[in-house]
């Protein structure tokens, strides 16, 4: 078995939030009104995801680029950590 490496990309949590809030800035668009048009029962979501708490799920992401009217990539952060495998 050979080790090999690369380096993998992983979502940043912190810099979507931080992406996501800079653009809704930019746009004009409260995280109220986000939370009315994603149908959430609080606004606090939205803050948790300004706040690198958690991220939004695959289907609101495709919901805030549309509602945002920018790309995924403007949204999304990505980061990189090293990653081990094992070939054969």
């Amino acid at each position: 078995m050979i080790k090999s490496s690369y380096i993998k990309a992983v979502p940043d949590m912190k810099g979507t939030g931080q992406k996501i809030k800079t653009v809704m800035e930019q746009k004009g668009i409260t995280p109220r009104q986000v939370q009315a048009r994603l149908g959430f029962p609080y606004v606090q979501t939205i803050y948790n995801w300004f706040a690198g708490k958690n991220m939004p799920s695959l289907d609101n992401l495709l919901a805030l680029e549309s509602i945002l009217g920018v790309k995924l990539d403007d949204l999304v952060a990505k980061g990189t950590v090293p990653f081990e495998y094992e070939e054969e």
